[in-house]
């Protein structure tokens, strides 16, 4: 199965460091995933620990719920990059996935903030169908975010039934 590479843009008028603040926390995390998904992060973590200590060590495990009650993946939350109030590369063994690596890049641009998920993954079964899933769910996150925050339209939208996001980029990638 080839990886699936995916990638969300939103320009939010927001500082970068409001926007850092809110990505790395467990609340911005569960408010931009529900109703869809519930993460239970490790116990006792409020924030993504920032400090370049931890990074390539698994925080401990995560539950994914659907909807809040059904379990359906296990995570061992790892980042191996980190570039405090900027950008952040989550690195995770995931249950369903072969591989899996979720960037977060925030930039300031003149209105605000320009936020970026890019994502690539193999999933271990049903590729087809989990890279659709994936690419809906990001996509829901991103208009969650713009919702929470207020979103101005200055990058066109994407067409392909990604409504939200200002540019949404999916293709999978041959293998090497």
């Amino acid at each position: 199965m080839n990886p699936v590479r995916i990638r969300f843009e939103s320009r939010i008028p927001r500082s970068p460091a409001e926007l850092w603040a809110w990505s790395t926390s467990a609340r911005g995390v569960h408010t931009e995933m529900a109703p869809v998904l519930k993460l239970e992060f490790p116990k006792g973590m409020q924030h993504i620990p920032q400090s370049q200590d931890s990074l390539g060590s698994p925080l401990g495990n995560c539950r994914f719920l659907l909807f809040g009650v059904v379990p359906v993946d296990l995570s061992r939350l790892t980042f191996v990059e980190m570039e405090p109030g900027r950008r952040f590369v989550e690195q995770s063994p995931l249950l369903s996935m072969k591989s899996w690596r979720h960037e977060r890049v925030i930039e300031a641009v003149d209105d605000g903030a320009l936020v970026v998920d890019s994502l690539e993954f193999t999933p271990r079964i049903a590729g087809p169908v989990v890279g659709w899933f994936v690419g809906r769910f990001f996509a829901h996150r991103h208009a969650v975010l713009r919702r929470e925050f207020g979103e101005r339209r200055s990058v066109p939208r994407a067409a392909a039934g990604h409504e939200g996001a200002d540019r949404v980029d999916m293709q999978p990638r041959e293998s090497a």
